[in-house]
């Protein structure tokens, strides 16, 4: 997936930003008789209209953690330090007490309005463990926050202020995103404050194993540390991701940025919204990619579908009748062709929700009616 260098970065402030700057140009040559690409950009388009617009609605996330002193017991340190370390990167400057045993610890990221009455979005690695988190706008105004909820597996969390009258965003349709379409990044990166960078959709529905949800929007637009939960806008100034991660050897926008699609993202701040948690069905099975050798004696031309590797006891499947060998091939109507389609189509229904599952048992198809559990309810 990438070289042994490379890794992926959660974006939090540093404390110490070295800024390099490089400017690159590269000239396209048409020879005679050629005719120019009439899809090429415009020269002169900018957003200068668009970003003082869509700004008042971008917020810097800064959030405190107090440090615990070493146990006098066993001398080990009561608080994660290095994990604190690698979501927050380094202690921002000039502030006291910043080691590990004692004083305060602190990291910023980004965030954005999506309702005149408070409501923040940002992710959920931004405000993990903060005993204090403070959103601050563009004109200086801060506030202190309230953390409504946060989802780890999707990495969006919710933030509320007491506010009214607010300029706000609104979530577009992710799923209408087309690869080289123009996208807006908007943060905080290395703590410098509201930052706007632009480029293009590189990928869609990309997985970097950061979790079982991964479906990110790949951009080429740099987002650095601290632009972590700030919205990709595409040129409407609707937001349809939320910048979350890169993929770095050095720590710093190489091109190489993901965003949850806001699709996925609008879903789980509903969720939220409602009473701070994310409620997700569940089947209970075990499951697994149909092999080539399978695909070839069922007469596909490629694997399709996902097959059921085994069936838990006492789960919605069994109930339904679910068997060991079984492939499913649809849910509501939407076809699965990997394990994570069917582990999102799934987990994004609430539970006690009844679906229909197309599913093809030696060589005949059927549909089978599943009422969802509560993956909350499976044992760790």
């Amino acid at each position: 997936m990438q070289s042994s260098k490379s890794k992926v970065v959660r974006k939090f402030a540093s404390s110490t930003a070295v800024a390099a700057l490089a400017i690159s140009a590269a000239a396209l040559t048409v020879g005679q008789g050629a005719t120019p690409v009439n899809a090429a950009p415009q020269a002169g388009v900018n957003y200068i209209d668009l970003v003082a617009e869509l700004s008042p609605s971008v917020v810097t996330i800064e959030v405190t953690k107090k440090a615990q002193k070493v146990s006098a017991e066993n001398g080990q340190q009561d608080f994660p330090w290095e994990e604190f370390q690698r979501r927050f990167g380094l202690p921002m400057p000039n502030m006291p007490g910043q080691g590990p045993n004692g004083g305060e610890m602190r990291g910023a990221g980004t965030g954005f309005v999506i309702s005149a009455d408070g409501q923040i979005v940002t992710n959920a690695h931004v405000i993990e463990g903060a005993d204090e988190v403070k959103v601050t706008f563009e004109d200086g105004t801060s506030y202190i926050a309230e953390v409504k909820g946060a989802d780890n597996t999707t990495d969006i969390a919710l933030l509320d202020i007491e506010a009214e009258g607010l300029d706000y965003v609104s979530f577009g349709d992710s799923d209408a995103l087309k690869v080289g379409q123009n996208v807006i990044a908007m943060g905080n990166p290395f703590g410098l404050g509201n930052t706007v960078t632009t480029g293009i959709v590189s990928a869609l529905g990309r997985d970097i194993n950061a979790g079982p949800f991964d479906n990110f929007i790949q951009t080429d637009a740099a987002i650095n540390r601290g632009n972590s939960g700030g919205p990709l806008f595409n040129e409407a100034g609707e937001v349809i991701g939320v910048n979350t991660a890169i993929i770095s050897p050095t720590g710093g926008s190489v091109g190489i940025g993901f965003s949850v699609p806001s699709d996925l993202a609008s879903d789980v701040i509903a969720d939220l919204s409602d009473d701070g948690t994310v409620q997700r069905g569940w089947l209970g099975v075990r499951i697994q990619p149909v092999s080539e050798d399978v695909a070839m004696a069922l007469g596909f031309d490629e694997g399709k579908g996902v097959m059921v590797a085994d069936v838990t006891a006492d789960t919605p499947a069994e109930k339904a009748g679910f068997k060991q060998g079984d492939i499913v091939l649809s849910v509501n109507g939407e076809e699965v062709e990997t394990p994570r389609d069917l582990t999102r189509a799934i987990a994004i229904k609430a539970p006690g929700t009844e679906v229909e599952i197309t599913l093809l048992r030696r060589g005949q198809e059927q549909t089978v009616s599943v009422t969802l559990g509560d993956r909350a309810d499976v044992p760790a």
